[in-house]
């Protein structure tokens, strides 16, 4: 006899949890069992859309979160938010994917971590790139010195935001950022391809809010590695990354958090690239939907094997890249309402 699927309950009903229940509706083994919006009209409208018959339809947080058919409940708030909603969520009994970055900070990261752990539910951050075929075999490939040691990786994310002044994007208390909302993906890419950095120097242009509109950082990771992670919310970037080896050439992409393949490319002395030779990677297993699906089948996946955190990403990953955050942003003297900017 089959496992029940795993009852999923989405809070908010903004543009990332359309994607996400997109997604969520091609995982075998989960369904949407209810949605909570601050606007029961607004949860009616997104269960008519990507549920079924039997899906619930909240107009309220609380609400959602006391209801026995979900499981797991995705957050899909403003960064600011967050920490508040997985304490209820966890007081309710609901195990918990959250949307990145965690939290504003690593102080409320830990603490979203704590009351996990008090309340015995699982808990992980909804970093789907870690999820995704290919940037997972390409970890394990580099991992494994077949394609060299590597010495100098390249990411960068970027993107117009032509939102008005209201948007969470560009609103400083809701966690507006593009280190927060861009940058966590290049330095997330490097955690997993270089291991935790060493150091990290950042250069920023701020807006007259007081929030990063273009960040660029150069970090120096285990064994001499160096990165060069570029995050912006005024231009369009590549979205592509690369990483060169002692042997060749890696090239993610296109759109390294999400990537169709990785390339490597081996060079010889003299001779240069040998294309002939080179070695293309596309996941040995298939991507679900946007790739959403499979961050969502791995939720799944530790649920029903009773863990607590994943270890595709697991809670001091998490931490870490959210202290590199922190960090970055005293540098170029970005504060959230409520801190105070130190720059460096």
């Amino acid at each position: 006899m089959s496992a029940p699927d795993v009852g999923w309950g989405i809070l908010a009903t903004g543009k990332i949890a359309h994607t996400f229940a997109r997604d969520l509706a091609l995982v075998a083994d989960a369904r949407l069992a209810a949605v909570g919006s601050r606007r029961l009209d607004s949860a009616r409208a997104f269960a008519a859309e990507h549920g079924d018959e039997a899906t619930r339809a909240h107009g309220s947080y609380e609400d959602l979160l006391a209801d026995d058919a979900v499981d797991v409940v995705y957050i899909a708030t403003p960064h600011a938010f967050h920490l508040d909603n997985a304490r209820a969520a966890f007081a309710a009994g609901k195990h918990v994917l959250c949307e990145k970055p965690l939290t504003l900070d690593t102080a409320d990261a830990a603490e979203m971590v704590r009351l996990a752990g008090e309340h015995d539910r699982f808990l992980m951050e909804a970093m789907w790139m870690a999820c995704h075929p290919v940037v997972r075999e390409l970890r394990a490939e580099l991992a494994s010195g077949r394609f060299g040691a590597p010495r100098q990786l390249q990411a960068q994310l970027g993107f117009r935001v032509d939102d008005g002044p209201g948007s969470r994007m560009l609103d400083p208390a809701l966690g507006a950022s593009a280190l927060l909302d861009m940058g966590v993906y290049p330095l997330t890419f490097a955690h997993l391809m270089l291991g935790p950095a060493e150091r990290l120097t950042a250069a920023a242009t701020l807006s007259d809010r007081g929030i990063d509109l273009d960040v660029a950082i150069a970090g120096r990771y285990a064994g001499g590695a160096l990165a060069a992670l570029n995050a912006s919310m005024t231009s369009w970037s590549s979205q592509d990354a690369a990483i060169a080896t002692d042997l060749g050439r890696i090239d993610v992409g296109p759109a390294f958090h999400h990537p169709e393949r990785a390339v490597f490319t081996p060079y010889e002395p003299m001779r240069g690239p040998q294309p002939d030779r080179a070695v293309t990677l596309t996941g040995a297993e298939p991507v679900i939907g946007q790739g959403y699906g499979n961050e969502i089948a791995e939720v799944n996946r530790c649920l029903r094997e009773g863990l607590r955190e994943s270890p595709l990403i697991p809670h001091a990953q998490t931490l870490a890249v959210l202290g590199q955050m922190d960090d970055l942003r005293r540098q170029v003297g970005v504060a959230f309402p409520g801190e105070r900017p130190t720059p460096g």
